[in-house]
């Protein structure tokens, strides 16, 4: 019995785990995987065969916000699950942490760049909000949650002025494009994260707050579709951009309802976790647990393969035509598995850690 112990506190439904957030996190997985390796029709929600068009744009919102959970998490008194800020001196190692986390999270984003991977890597955009977020870190649940609207309405009036201003800024603007993970703008991007730090603070432990989450979440979500059919502006101008729902347009109902889509898959996948069927979704939440570690290893297997395959690690349409969803589906399922079952975190994720314990030991 002592030796299946280890096995069983690795099957991800240890006490101090909230399954749901696993779950969370390896959907949004599998969501970048579809959104760069598909051909997906225009969404209508009358095709149910358009409906994986809800991947692109929706997926890297929810790994934005689920960012903002974990940081709840990593900064979180003992035993509260993210719920209440810790203090003192584990306040100030956390924060500290967190500003090595984002340096070696931007630089893994970096090297994925380099290799030529015709994606546009949101690590570099991730390690910029971790910073934003290290003065958050002591706000409590209601003004995170102001915070986070005020962000996400008044950000989308600013993007299209950054734009051009990245623009008038010629090569440098370009450069700054990439060190900035630009295609996820932080500006707006902040909010997502915002909203999840405030949705952890809030609770995940307890049901009212989950069910809030869920139905409010899509109640954005249904409202940003409906006020989309009846706002008639032109898409180029600066109040339709500003306006805008499309994904990665930066527009203020994307950001309400696409980040309402997030919240409300957040909520959905605690209440799921809270039932059986956690168990059925093992292999799904263990992809969840080491969500760095996938995507990492999705953009190298991409760039080993198009280079042995096509010559060219470049070409898309190339590399789509080799229909590689599946196979990377099924590979990183069973060797995130087979890992967390045997031996627990995944191993970027314990490098990053490791590395972050030994700059600010604690």
């Amino acid at each position: 019995m002592t030796a299946l112990r280890p096995l069983r506190a690795r099957t991800l439904d240890d006490a101090g785990r909230l399954a749901g957030v696993d779950l969370a996190r390896g959907l949004a997985v599998f969501g970048m995987f579809a959104a760069h390796l598909l051909v997906t029709p225009h969404f209508d929600a009358a095709q149910p065969a358009t409906w994986v068009d809800l991947v692109n744009g929706r997926s890297s919102i929810l790994f934005a916000t689920l960012a903002g959970v974990s940081i709840a998490l990593m900064s979180g008194a003992r035993a509260s699950a993210g719920s209440s800020p810790a203090s003192g001196r584990t306040l100030v190692v956390a924060r500290r942490r967190l500003v090595v986390r984002a340096v070696i999270i931007w630089g893994i984003g970096m090297l994925l760049n380099a290799t030529g991977v015709p994606v546009y890597v949101i690590l570099p955009a991730y390690g910029i909000l971790f910073l934003l977020a290290v003065p958050l870190l002591r706000l409590s649940a209601s003004t995170l949650w102001v915070l986070a609207a005020v962000v996400g309405v008044g950000a989308p009036w600013l993007l299209p002025l950054a734009d051009r201003v990245l623009v008038a800024a010629g090569p440098v603007g370009g450069d700054l494009v990439l060190l900035l993970g630009w295609h996820y703008p932080f500006l707006l991007w902040a909010a997502f994260l915002i909203a999840g730090l405030a949705a952890a603070r809030s609770d995940l432990r307890s049901p009212r707050t989950l069910v809030a989450l869920a139905v409010g979440g899509a109640a954005c979500a249904i409202a940003a579709a409906a006020a989309s059919t009846v706002i008639d502006v032109d898409e180029d101008s600066f109040l339709g951009r500003v306006l805008a729902d499309g994904a990665h347009s930066g527009g203020m109902l994307e950001a309400v309802g696409s980040g309402g889509f997030a919240l409300a898959v957040v909520g959905l996948c605690l209440l799921i976790c809270r039932t059986p069927a956690r168990i059925v979704l093992l292999p799904v939440r263990a992809v969840g647990s080491m969500p760095l570690t996938a995507y990492v290893g999705q953009i190298a297997a991409w760039a080993v393969w198009a280079s042995f395959a096509l010559g060219d690690v470049g070409d898309l349409s190339g590399f789509r035509a080799l229909q590689p969803f599946w196979p990377f589906v099924a590979a990183t399922l069973v060797f995130c598995t087979v890992w967390a079952l045997l031996l627990g975190r995944g191993p970027l994720e314990r490098a990053v850690a490791y590395a972050t314990r030994v700059v600010i030991p604690g």
